[in-house]
Protein backbone atom coordinates (compact mmCIF):
# COMPACT_ATOMS: atom_id res chain seq x y z
CA UNK A 1 0.00 0.00 0.00
CA UNK A 2 1.38 3.27 -0.89
CA UNK A 3 1.46 6.84 1.54
CA UNK A 4 -1.91 7.97 -0.80
CA UNK A 5 -3.80 4.43 -0.36
CA UNK A 6 -2.86 4.29 3.45
CA UNK A 7 -4.16 7.78 3.70
CA UNK A 8 -7.61 7.25 1.80
CA UNK A 9 -8.60 3.93 3.63
CA UNK A 10 -7.45 6.32 6.85
CA UNK A 11 -10.17 8.96 6.09
CA UNK A 12 -12.86 6.62 4.23
CA UNK A 13 -13.21 5.37 7.99
CA UNK A 14 -16.47 5.49 10.28
CA UNK A 15 -15.78 8.20 12.77
CA UNK A 16 -16.37 6.77 15.69
CA UNK A 17 -19.65 7.79 17.81
CA UNK A 18 -19.69 10.96 20.76
CA UNK A 19 -19.25 10.27 24.01
CA UNK A 20 -22.48 10.61 26.10
CA UNK A 21 -22.83 13.90 27.89
CA UNK A 22 -23.18 13.67 31.82
CA UNK A 23 -25.72 15.41 33.29
CA UNK A 24 -26.21 16.08 36.94
CA UNK A 25 -28.57 14.93 39.25
CA UNK A 26 -30.11 17.48 41.94
CA UNK A 27 -32.24 16.64 45.03
CA UNK A 28 -35.34 18.05 45.89
CA UNK A 29 -33.91 21.33 46.90
CA UNK A 30 -32.22 21.76 43.58
CA UNK A 31 -28.56 20.84 44.55
CA UNK A 32 -25.65 18.77 42.81
CA UNK A 33 -23.97 16.70 45.61
CA UNK A 34 -20.38 15.26 45.75
CA UNK A 35 -18.41 13.24 47.82
CA UNK A 36 -14.52 13.14 47.58
CA UNK A 37 -12.28 10.59 49.94
CA UNK A 38 -9.12 10.14 50.40
CA UNK A 39 -7.65 7.35 53.42
CA UNK A 40 -9.93 8.13 55.99
CA UNK A 41 -11.42 11.34 55.82
CA UNK A 42 -14.65 11.82 53.48
CA UNK A 43 -15.77 15.34 52.00
CA UNK A 44 -19.41 16.14 51.10
CA UNK A 45 -20.07 18.89 49.09
CA UNK A 46 -23.71 20.42 47.80
CA UNK A 47 -23.50 23.19 44.72
CA UNK A 48 -26.63 24.98 44.49
CA UNK A 49 -27.73 28.36 42.50
CA UNK A 50 -27.42 31.46 44.99
CA UNK A 51 -25.12 34.45 45.96
CA UNK A 52 -21.93 33.08 45.64
CA UNK A 53 -21.64 31.79 49.94
CA UNK A 54 -19.27 29.11 50.43
CA UNK A 55 -19.31 27.12 53.74
CA UNK A 56 -17.10 24.85 54.99
CA UNK A 57 -18.14 22.89 58.16
CA UNK A 58 -20.79 25.70 58.86
CA UNK A 59 -17.57 28.48 59.11
CA UNK A 60 -17.18 30.86 56.61
CA UNK A 61 -14.61 29.81 54.00
CA UNK A 62 -12.41 32.86 55.06
CA UNK A 63 -12.82 31.78 58.41
CA UNK A 64 -12.40 28.05 57.50
CA UNK A 65 -9.01 28.57 55.16
CA UNK A 66 -7.23 31.61 56.27
CA UNK A 67 -4.16 31.87 54.52
CA UNK A 68 -5.18 33.68 51.01
CA UNK A 69 -3.42 31.29 48.82
CA UNK A 70 -5.88 28.39 50.43
CA UNK A 71 -8.71 30.78 49.11
CA UNK A 72 -7.77 31.15 45.69
CA UNK A 73 -7.16 27.55 45.34
CA UNK A 74 -11.20 27.24 46.35
CA UNK A 75 -12.53 29.88 44.26
CA UNK A 76 -10.17 28.83 40.90
CA UNK A 77 -12.84 26.40 39.40
CA UNK A 78 -15.55 28.33 39.95
CA UNK A 79 -13.65 31.47 38.43
CA UNK A 80 -12.53 29.49 35.84
CA UNK A 81 -16.41 28.49 34.82
CA UNK A 82 -17.07 32.08 34.79
CA UNK A 83 -19.35 31.44 37.73
CA UNK A 84 -18.79 34.02 40.49
CA UNK A 85 -21.76 34.75 42.76
CA UNK A 86 -23.97 32.17 40.78
CA UNK A 87 -23.91 29.20 42.79
CA UNK A 88 -23.76 28.56 46.87
CA UNK A 89 -21.06 26.06 48.44
CA UNK A 90 -21.44 23.70 51.47
CA UNK A 91 -19.25 21.62 52.72
CA UNK A 92 -18.70 19.08 55.33
CA UNK A 93 -15.18 17.55 55.67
Amino acid sequence: MSGLESLEALSSAPAAEAAPVHVQKLDAHGRAYATGKRKNAIARVWVKPGTGKITVNDKEFAAYFARPVLQMVLNQPIVAANRVGQYDVVATV
